[in-house]
């Protein structure tokens, strides 16, 4: 064998063996919330709203490398940068709305859950009880190496949703139209979409969990080029996915004027306008997307306030090591699962508002972010190019003006 192969082979699995931070983080992203949404601007607006698929797939890209060099130079979570550099105070009330939110998220990802089994036959009153209590044992009493190759599975079952819109028998002539000339509305239900779409695949959560990962696999800056490689499939899978799932629905219920609330409706929707089949592996997609997301949102939510507010956190570590980490993480469960078992829960709106206020809260974190990469005296050389800050202070400044849209726009109408 020659130098050359033995080096593409090394490389090849050093690359599998660093695998796992960029795809779980990117594959999480699209959870029941993030269906929901997707499916429900599918059939609200047809292929219209797949312009935003690029300019998403390009800033979750950019956002997603920053958190893993941050993580990697440092050694530190981005809660823990952020407690250190704008007090506690700042701290606590960036925190209590990620906490909403992450809850909102949570509960979502229950009604998915429920949902989708339910078009199996099988009642909320089994299903998330037992999902819940799963994904528990799966944190728990398991460790990082375990969870992330099963965290790695579930990624490749999101796939599916691919199948589920060849199936819709798509118009591919007027996707290309839809990339090309983006439609544009200036209205609330339109602005709550697109906030929500842009919330949803670009989450704060994600910014947390996405560099808690890289610490808790102990990557250094020798397996940059692998991780950035990680990502890029990443983010290639969430906006694949995503794609294919306002595919799918345009495709199918937009054109017959169905209207859906959740993406339970849209799996039902599907079973006479694209067939059995296509409604079973929509229907699947939701159950096996709603599971993974479940694990990892309180997960990730249980990292970064415990880093913010200086507690030991980690899956390696044992309920004695981290009793803050694994009581936070068991109350996020049992509340969310708890909302779902509750007669008549308002779980649409839930779901809706969930990725609305992520996508409100976003600029925020990101702005955290943005100053903290750009400090010598945290990141040395490592800090920002003015290419990657453009796009930063970009993103910020759209997510800013189209939050402020959503909030004057219904004074005016």
């Amino acid at each position: 064998m020659t130098v050359q192969k033995k080096n593409i082979l090394r490389n090849i699995v050093i690359f599998f063996a660093l695998l796992g931070p960029g795809i779980i983080t990117g594959s999480v992203d699209n959870d029941a919330g993030g269906i929901t949404t997707y499916s429900v601007a599918g059939a609200l607006y047809g292929y219209n709203l797949l312009w935003t698929m690029g300019p998403a797939f390009i800033v979750l890209l950019i956002v997603q490398e920053m958190n893993a060099r941050m993580g990697i130079v440092t050694g530190k979570g981005l809660a823990d940068l952020i407690r250190e550099n704008a007090g506690v105070k700042i701290t606590f009330f960036i925190f209590v709305g990620l906490i909403i939110a992450d809850l909102g998220n949570t509960t979502t990802e229950f009604a998915g859950v429920a949902g989708s089994m339910n078009i199996f036959g099988i009642s909320k009153y089994i299903s998330v009880p037992i999902s819940a209590v799963l994904v528990w044992i799966l944190v728990v009493k398991g460790n990082y190496k375990i969870a992330e190759r099963i965290f790695l599975v579930f990624s490749v079952g999101l796939l599916m949703y691919i199948v589920s819109a060849l199936m819709g028998k798509p118009h591919w002539g007027e996707i290309g139209h839809a990339m090309v000339h983006p439609h544009m509305e200036f209205n609330a239900p339109y602005l709550a979409i697109v906030i929500g779409i842009i919330g949803t695949t670009i989450a704060p959560w994600m910014q947390f969990y996405m560099q808690s990962s890289v610490i808790e696999k102990g990557l250094r800056m020798s397996d940059y080029k692998f991780t950035l490689v990680d990502i890029v499939v990443g983010c290639l899978a969430t906006v694949v996915v995503a794609f294919f799932i306002i595919i799918a629905c345009a495709s199918t219920l937009h054109v017959n004027g169905v209207v859906i609330n959740e993406a339970k409706d849209a799996a039902l929707a599907l079973k006479p306008l694209a067939g059995a089949l296509a409604s079973s592996l929509f229907a699947l997609g939701l159950f096996v997307a709603s599971i993974f997301s479940a694990t990892i949102l309180p997960l990730a939510t249980a990292f970064y306030v415990c880093e913010a507010f200086g507690f030991e956190a980690g899956i390696d570590k044992k309920w004695e090591e981290a009793p803050e980490f694994y009581i936070l993480y068991t109350g996020i469960l049992i509340i969310a699962a708890g909302i779902i078992l509750i007669p008549n829960a308002p779980l649409i709106a839930i779901s809706l508002w969930s990725q609305v206020l992520n996508g409100i809260l976003l600029p925020v974190v990101l702005i955290c972010m943005m100053l903290l990469i750009n400090s010598k005296k945290i990141m040395g050389k490592h800090v920002n190019k003015p290419v990657i800050n453009f796009v930063g202070w970009t993103t910020v400044s759209i997510l800013v003006a189209l939050s402020l849209m959503l909030l004057v726009i219904p004074l005016f109408t």
